[in-house]
């Protein structure tokens, strides 16, 4: 799997605190905003926004924040305050670290996220010095369970996507951005359960390193997204059981 879906998948398994519930509305709330400010309050006409409620409904995000968020996208202040940004570094050991920030005060976002790769060793960088390492890409992932993963990967490459990989008991399902919801539709129409689909930065190789730093690297990705103005982080890590083994015993 990708970087950041095997990631993804280390936080389902963890489970998310109900002291960080709050946290994760408050972030997908931002990004909801932010969608139907750029795109229009219309999901079916602005694929971002509604890629980004399927998200909010994947968290148990209930339905009136939604609308909420929404509509402070065409309320003022409260949408038009938030700004995006890439931030790009290296975690201990070298590994590439992408981090897309969303904030009403940018100077306190990047004095945080520097904070962040200095206490673990690592180093925040320039503009463009990791971003070659990604490219964009749809990600869906399904559950095997109790299912051919082969005639899934099939049924996935017929609905029009690109690559299918299988591991831990997910189909891991590569689309282009442009198709993901379609593919995405396509899957469900025919009864498979998806766990999460969403257009996401992939690294084209990944970069093994040592149990500890690997361990480091992830523990670094987990105080950024810890982070409030953090809304997603990437790493080309090759995320192995050794690596898994030593994050999980901290």
């Amino acid at each position: 799997m990708s970087g950041h879906s095997k990631w993804s998948q280390i936080k389902r398994q963890k489970g998310a605190a109900d002291v960080k519930r709050g946290q994760v509305f408050t972030k997908l709330g931002r990004e909801i905003t932010v969608a139907a400010r750029e795109g229009g309050p219309d999901p079916d006409g602005n694929p971002r926004l509604r890629q980004a409620i399927a998200r909010a409904r994947e968290a148990s995000m209930p339905t009136d924040t939604i609308e909420r968020a929404i509509k402070r996208a065409t309320g003022g202040a409260d949408g038009a305050s938030l700004e995006e940004n890439v931030y790009e570094g290296y975690g201990p050991g070298g590994a590439a670290i992408l981090v897309e920030s969303l904030t009403d005060n940018r100077n306190r976002a990047v004095a945080e996220i520097r904070s962040a790769f200095t206490r673990a060793g690592g180093s925040l960088g320039e503009s463009g010095c990791v971003a070659w390492l990604f490219e964009q890409r749809g990600v869906i992932t399904v559950d095997v369970q109790g299912a051919d993963a082969d005639e899934l990967g099939l049924a996935a490459i017929d609905a029009g996507a690109e690559d299918v990989r299988v591991e831990d008991g997910a189909l891991e399902v590569l689309t282009r951005p442009a198709d993901l919801d379609a593919v995405r539709s396509a899957l469900e129409a025919q009864g498979i359960k998806v766990l999460s689909a969403e257009a996401v930065m992939v690294p084209k190789t990944t970069m093994p390193l040592d149990e500890r730093n690997a361990a480091s690297t992830l523990r670094l990705m987990e105080r950024l997204e810890d982070l409030d103005d953090v809304q997603r982080v990437y790493t080309n890590l090759e995320i192995s059981e050794e690596a898994l083994r030593a994050y999980e015993s901290r």
